[in-house]
């Protein structure tokens, strides 16, 4: 999926952690762009050491939480345009290990500009947290576009086909507390892999 994007194209990792899938796929694809959004300070330290490590200019670490960031449009310039936002100027978001279907749409599919793609890594039970999140991708802007096997569960799909509401995301901790559209039952995570079609975090990372 990744490696069919053009070259230079922008992709954003939500609540980063350990630094997978991001590390392996920002070395596999070096003409993509990759920013490592996590909030935990000593974790974004360690990504940074990495990635000076490997080597990998395509790289950039951002901590922060997907809640906040999610709403930073940038700057606003003399003509009105604005610059240096993270809200819908991203390609792709990947997410891994972040939370429920219905709480990780809310922290990944406002960072997608419209027309880019959302690929959701859970486990076994992908299906379940999809018919769980009930509307709340469509809330967002996205339509579920595909599933791509993995040997531990599925990558989850999305397109962005529309503005997400101002609205979103909501305040730190809210995607969690009341997730959008979903029942309130546990949460859990999932795992796979994402470079050609098919890192452990916190919440609102």
């Amino acid at each position: 999926m990744l490696t069919e994007l053009p070259e230079g194209s922008r992709v954003l990792d939500v609540g980063s952690g350990g630094g997978v899938p991001a590390i392996p796929l920002a070395i596999v694809c070096p003409g993509l762009r990759f920013t490592l959004l996590e909030a935990t300070g000593k974790k974004a330290d360690f990504l940074r050491e990495v990635a000076a490590a490997l080597g990998l200019a395509n790289v950039e670490i951002v901590q922060g939480r997907a809640e906040r960031e999610g709403q930073n449009r940038g700057d606003r310039g003399p003509d009105g345009s604005r610059a240096g936002g993270f809200r819908e100027a991203f390609d792709a978001v990947t997410a891994r290990a972040v939370g429920r279907l219905a709480v990780v749409a809310e922290l990944t599919v406002p960072f997608a500009r419209v027309g880019g793609l959302v690929l959701l890594i859970k486990g076994q039970k992908a299906d379940e947290e999809l018919a769980e999140a009930g509307g709340a991708p469509g809330t967002l802007g996205a339509v579920l576009a595909g599933r791509v096997d993995t040997p531990t569960g599925r990558v989850l799909v999305f397109e962005k086909v529309g503005p997400t509401p101002r609205t979103y995301p909501r305040r730190d901790g809210e995607p969690k507390r009341s997730p959008l559209g979903a029942s309130r039952r546990a949460k859990g995570s999932g795992a796979g892999g994402l470079a050609s079609g098919g890192g452990e975090s916190q919440e609102g990372a």
